[in-house]
């Protein structure tokens, strides 16, 4: 591990001792005894992470955070307290400080916090060089194309952009949900801020409170060490909330009370904490029926409700096809070394024919391959995998002659499931959209018919 720290603080002993614990830990550490001293230190060089105590002679550590943070507001700080002081560290977290440490120290719970500190820098540098590369490139997959119901969506995304109000995206898997919530976040003030992704459905309901909200040490059997969840983490930034008709109906109560409150309560914690996070959520179920099942509840629904942004699936973009498919065949082109020029006639009317029931990612995908396996100049038909050719027959009948003998309902469900996990590569939420299930339909299935990954 490399990074660079400023430790602050007052008593020489524990200078020393969170010195030689971070130094063996291969960080480069520099410690100073008072705020006046960090705050030269901080003009002549720059720290990845400042260790600063809260109670200190002359300047004290949260003045020493707040105009620290007022020149340079990406600067990461933990706190440390004394025993009995919890609502100074919440208020210094409210005022930016990435974490708290409460005195007396424990060795591993310091090493910890400043690894998730590192994790959370890394991140935000990540981001920063993807946004450069964003702006430079302008190549967002699902924003090429020229079809009105795109131009309304970006139209929307403009208008909303700049505001902090919710914003909830319709549409099927694979047409860009995700990417619409990064073109929100990347055009609103938070754009210097984390945006953070999670999907709903593949976490289990009894993890998804604490991927969300964090944890304190010992709240349930295997939390070691107390950790921040998500919104914690995304402080001034974005949350995205995927598959968000997955969420069971009791995380709704407690995600409702956070998107009110502006607050939220770790796992088996007794305090409160601030935050600051726009929410956009994303589904492809219908969350009017789902409320009226009595599957999602009504007031999360409004509240998340705000703005709606509705993704055309791929199949209703006509021409746009045409634009997508040759955008990513001169991107695999590239990436592959492959000099392919472009796409036969042949090829491009079984593409404009498909059905698409995997949109966009299903569509970059089939590109992808017809690069890698094209023999001439233009993909050809023989270059497009068997999927994309089966899909002529009218609506509602069956791609093969019914048996005679007769067929097994059973048989047949438990075929296509394999079927659909082979071309998935064995992930469950990348074959359920295939099959038109969701993730945890899928997964009752595959545990129904004991279909497993073979060995």
């Amino acid at each position: 591990m490399s990074g660079s720290i400023l430790i602050v603080d007052d008593e020489k002993g524990q200078r020393d001792i969170l010195s030689a614990i971070l130094s063996k830990k291969g960080y480069r550490i520099t410690s100073v005894p008072s705020g006046e001293e960090a705050l030269q230190e901080l003009e002549q060089a720059e720290y990845d992470l400042m260790l600063t105590d809260l109670k200190m002679q002359g300047i004290s550590g949260m003045e020493l955070m707040e105009r620290v943070l007022s020149d340079n507001p990406s600067q990461c700080v933990v706190m440390m307290t004394a025993h009995g002081t919890i609502d100074s560290a919440v208020e210094a977290m409210k005022k930016g400080a990435f974490d708290y440490l409460e005195k007396p120290l424990e060795r591993e719970d310091l090493i910890l916090t400043v690894q998730r500190a590192f994790e959370r820098i890394m991140l935000l540098k990540e981001n920063r060089v993807l946004h450069k590369k964003l702006a430079e490139t302008r190549t967002l997959p699902n924003m090429i194309g020229e079809h009105p119901k795109m131009m309304e969506v970006a139209r929307i995304i403009h208008k909303i952009a700049p505001t902090s109000t919710t914003v909830l995206i319709y549409g099927e898997s694979g047409t860009g949900k995700e990417l619409v919530a990064r073109a929100i976040h990347d055009g609103s003030p938070r754009k210097d801020k984390a945006f953070f992704a999670i999907n709903c459905a593949a976490i289990p309901d009894a993890l998804i409170e604490s991927e969300l909200f964090g944890h304190e040490k010992g709240s349930f059997t295997g939390a070691g060490s107390r950790e921040i969840g998500i919104f914690e983490a995304a402080e001034g930034g974005t949350v995205f909330l995927d598959e968000i008709g997955e969420m069971n109906v009791s995380m709704q109560a407690k995600l409702l009370r956070a998107i009110q409150e502006k607050e939220i309560r770790r796992v088996g914690g007794k305090v409160n904490i601030p935050v600051d996070v726009r929410i956009i959520s994303a589904t492809n179920k219908d969350l009017e029926q789902e409320t009226k099942r009595g599957n999602f509840r009504e007031d999360l629904f409004y509240r998340l409700n705000v703005i709606r942004i509705t993704l055309p699936p791929l199949r209703e973009r006509g021409n746009d096809i045409v634009t997508l498919a040759n955008f990513f065949l001169n991107k695999y082109s590239r990436a592959s070394g492959m000099s392919v020029k472009g796409i036969g006639k042949p090829a491009l009317k079984i593409l404009l024919d498909y059905n698409w029931p995997g949109n966009v990612r299903q569509l970059e995908s089939v590109i992808e391959r017809g690069v890698l396996m094209a023999e001439s100049d233009y993909i050809q038909p023989e270059d497009l995998p068997a999927e994309v050719h089966h899909d002529a027959s009218p609506a509602g009948s069956l791609p093969f002659d019914f048996p005679a003998e007769g067929i097994s309902i059973d048989n047949l469900e438990r075929d296509l499931i394999t079927k659909a996990m082979e071309r998935a590569d064995w992930v469950i939420a990348k074959a359920a959209p295939l099959l038109g299930m969701s993730y945890k339909t899928l997964q009752y299935r595959l545990e129904k018919f004991g279909i497993g990954r073979p060995e």
